[in-house]
């Protein structure tokens, strides 16, 4: 019961270290008193506790996933917890078997790390929220990131926790080698913050423009008016045209709608579609509208569209990863899917697999949509197809009253920092931003407000030893993880195996001597 209670506070302690909060100190005291717990016991255990402390953090990370639907919050929680369950019991194996019980914290380090690779792209594309990196964006290992990335960083962070674990449980007895890790990682960090990265020498500039809209009625529902969130960013943007024909701007080389800018497919519909003409005319430039676009009778896709002032709509992005039973519903064809929130759902969105950046201009720009900014391959992809900015279209109107919009934005300023390159993200009523390569916010607007925000930027070619990195540094995590648990299980499988064939063998022996 005590070490029950020690997994469900150090989950909670956990989901301090996130916004709202944002205590990130807290984050290796929370992941060391889990391992501490489930240190030495035996795999089941080991599940059970994981699977404790999993649904405490994660129940509590993700308490903005209400604002979709209670069973949404539940449901998505408990799928994730799973995983920690496992984590868990890997952790137990791992800590408990003499193969691997001398060197266990960088064995449960790559296991704490590859449980987060997977569920972060399984099922259903799976849900990166909470991975321990997302957590460091106002802290001196952030500049880790550029260094060894997302994964890397979780790696270090796990890495970390276990040595910290490992020094208390073991007193005095193996403290140097924990201490030689921790020093390391200290020099590392401070190191990365001392000399940071540096992407070399600029390609050129470029002064961009992001415009948030807002949403009308209650603020929360891009489908309550969706003509009025178009017509709020057809406004503004003219607004923001005027500005710069009176000289009070500089003209933009670039203008960030986010996502969900238009509802309906501006091809299909003559209002929206001139609507958005009228913008790009005002303003002169490519603007990138995020706008829902018809896929057949069946399905939509949910895309970023360069619509220049000359030739009009050109390049897209399509939305890598969708989100499951929000923008699509899995199984569709075996379920009675028209009750409840699901009937909403009348076409599934695809998923984009785009890799090439979008050319605007002399630009090589970048795009994810949402939640895309969470996962590793979209933004990676691009950037090493030679993307010099990188942009962010999102809504977040759903979530515009949780603590899901810092979240994100958080995670997005870790991006940048990952990439070494700045960032635009713009909100339809979330927060927006402009983004420099360091992670620091150079211009944002408020929540549920109509704004536009212009700055100049540099393009930065090249791509970042840790977007670089990030393929090996999985594999590495997932291989050593599966080495550790064969080089611990194995021994064990086949002493049992003996230990029951030598029980079987006694009996016959004894009956023939008798």
């Amino acid at each position: 019961m005590l070490r029950l209670a020690l997994a469900v506070a150090s989950g909670l302690v956990l989901s301090l270290a996130f916004e709202p909060v944002a205590w990130p100190a807290l984050l290796p005291l929370a992941v060391a008193g889990f391992l501490g717990v489930v240190h030495g016991v035996g795999a089941r255990r080991g599940l059970g506790l994981g699977l404790a402390f999993g649904a405490a953090f994660y129940l509590t990370h993700i308490w903005w996933m209400r604002a979709v639907a209670v069973p949404a919050w539940i449901g998505l929680s408990l799928l994730e917890t799973l995983f920690y369950g496992l984590a868990g019991a890997a952790a137990a194996v791992l800590t408990s078997h003499a193969p691997t019980r001398r060197w266990w914290p960088v064995w449960v380090a790559a296991a704490w790390t590859s449980a987060e690779v997977v569920r972060s792209g399984w099922p259903f594309s799976g849900m990166p929220w909470g991975r321990l990196a997302f957590a460091v964006v106002d802290t001196p290992v952030a500049r880790l990131l550029p260094w060894v990335g997302m994964v890397g960083v979780s790696f270090l962070l796990a890495l970390a926790s276990a040595c910290m674990a490992h020094l208390v449980l073991t007193r005095a007895r193996a403290w140097r080698a924990d201490a030689a890790v921790l020093l390391a990682l200290v020099a590392g960090t401070t190191l990365a913050a001392l000399a940071p990265y540096d992407a070399g020498d600029p390609s050129g500039t470029a002064t961009v423009a992001a415009v948030q809209g807002d949403v009308p009625g209650p603020g929360n529902d891009v489908l309550y008016d969706h003509r009025q969130v178009t017509r709020n960013h057809v406004d503004e943007t003219v607004r923001l045209a005027g500005e710069v024909a009176a000289g009070e701007q500089p003209r933009p080389d670039l203008v960030v709608w986010p996502e969900n800018s238009t509802a309906v497919d501006p091809f299909l519909d003559f209002s929206t579609n001139q609507g958005i003409e009228r913008a790009v005319e005002a303003i002169g430039v490519p603007v990138l509208v995020g706008a829902i676009v018809d896929d057949g009778p069946d399905h939509v896709l949910n895309q970023g569209i360069v619509w220049d002032p000359v030739t009009g709509a050109g390049e897209r992005y399509t939305k890598w990863h969708p989100v499951p039973y929000g923008e699509y519903i899995p199984f569709r064809r075996y379920l009675d899917v028209n009750f409840g929130d699901l009937a909403r759902i009348r076409r599934d969105m695809r998923a984009g697999d785009r890799t090439e950046p979008l050319p605007v201009g002399d630009i090589l720009l970048a795009d994810a949509i949402c939640f895309d900014v969470a996962y590793d391959d979209g933004l990676h992809a691009q950037v090493r197809e030679g993307a010099e900015l990188l942009a962010v279209q999102t809504s977040n109107a759903t979530f515009i009253f949780t603590d899901q919009v810092d979240q994100q934005f958080a995670i997005t300023r870790l991006r940048a920092i990952e990439a070494g390159k700045w960032l635009v993200v713009a909100s339809t009523n979330g927060r927006s931003g402009i983004i420099a390569p360091d992670g620091t916010v150079v211009e944002t607007t408020e929540r549920r407000t109509t704004a536009s925000m212009v700055a100049e930027v540099e393009l930065l070619p090249g791509v970042s030893p840790g977007i670089r990195l990030t393929p090996w540094v999985t594999r590495g995590v997932v291989a050593l993880t599966l080495l550790g648990l064969l080089l611990a299980l194995v021994p064990a499988i086949l002493a049992r195996a003996a230990t029951r064939r030598s029980r079987r063998v006694a009996p016959e022996y004894a009956d023939a001597s008798s």
